[in-house]
């Protein structure tokens, strides 16, 4: 049963997908405003001295601030080049466990040249847990096991539940020297982007409780999964209220004047499926600018709902409206 933060996720998701297409302008204007947010707040998380504005400065001027430390400085740089490759990652069908190293290396490149992209192979502690996490003798593998997992399960877990699993899982293994949760968040975000839904900003100032619900993970994984979902509605509310306020799209969706954009999905693709009887996913995917995974869950939710049916063989059938 969905928690109500849960439930709260999928129906902003749903009026924010009703708004699609934004204009290029926007989309453009919302990945660099998340890119200095995700930036700034995922790395005060973990003490970095620099501000919003600061690091604002620092990935898109390429400017140094004065009295501040290096460190400091390559941490946004850094992130942001990390955060530009989540993107790309969120087009592909798979996650590999090169496109996590990766991800690494290009957040701790200038920072730590020789353990950037590389899994630890020292013992590391979390400071303040209980718990301990993965042996480094034990990394590769469990990495492999990360990886395998995600790859099965990212289409059976509300997108929301799979992202703070995700966090969850890595965070646990704890398989790099440093950067480790940067890395978590950037993963939980892939995952988020992956099932078509926004990137959550977990602010510094939810510090205490972020690590207070990671710790009990350890024994209710409920608890982290709610804090999560509680970031991604607060993040989504923040957005709704950026996007009707921007002049760009209407309170119901869509660019200006763009009529029926506030229809729900579902009644969208089954609207589709009627005027076009037999088409197939992919088909739909392209012509409501959707991801192919998001239009799959959709369609499955419509057959659970018996609206639709599938007929034909899987590689060349289509759905029928009942």
């Amino acid at each position: 049963m969905l928690s109500e933060n849960l439930k709260k996720a999928a129906a902003n998701n749903q009026e924010l997908l009703a708004m699609r297409p934004l204009p290029k302008e926007t989309l453009k204007s919302l990945r660099e405003f998340y890119r200095v947010g995700l930036t700034y707040s995922s790395n005060a998380l973990e003490g970095n001295s620099l501000t919003e504005t600061e690091t604002k400065v620092v990935i898109e001027d390429g400017l140094t601030v004065n009295g501040k430390p290096l460190r400091d400085v390559y941490e946004a740089v850094g992130h942001a080049k990390a955060y530009d490759h989540i993107h790309e990652l969120a087009k592909r069908k798979t996650l590999e466990e090169s496109d996590i190293l990766k991800l690494h290396q290009l957040f701790y490149q200038q920072i730590d040249p020789e353990n950037a992209g590389k899994y630890r192979s020292v013992p590391v502690f979390i400071s303040g847990s209980h718990y301990t996490v993965t042996q480094h003798q034990k990394i590769a593998a469990e990495m492999k096991k990360f990886v395998s997992w995600f790859n099965k399960n990212e289409q059976k877990l509300h997108p929301v539940e799979f992202a703070a699993e995700v966090h969850k899982r890595f965070v646990f293994i704890h398989p790099f020297v440093d950067g480790n949760g940067r890395m978590a968040r950037l993963l939980m975000n892939l995952a988020l982007l992956r099932g078509e839904y926004t990137i959550a900003l977990i602010p510094a100032i939810r510090r205490i409780e972020y690590v207070g619900a990671l710790e009990a993970a350890h024994a209710n994984e409920n608890v982290f999964v709610d804090f999560v979902a509680d970031c991604v509605v607060a993040t989504q509310m923040d957005l709704l209220r950026l996007l009707k306020n921007s002049g760009g799209v209407n309170a119901t969706g869509g660019k200006k004047q763009k009529k029926n954009g506030g229809v729900n999905l579902h009644e969208k693709i089954l609207a589709e499926i009627q005027k076009n009887p037999g088409v197939n996913a992919p088909a739909l995917s392209s012509k409501l600018e959707l991801a192919l995974r998001t239009t799959q869950r959709y369609l499955k939710s419509l057959i659970d709902d018996e609206k639709i049916e599938f007929r034909g063989a899987p590689k060349n059938g289509g759905y029928f409206a009942k």
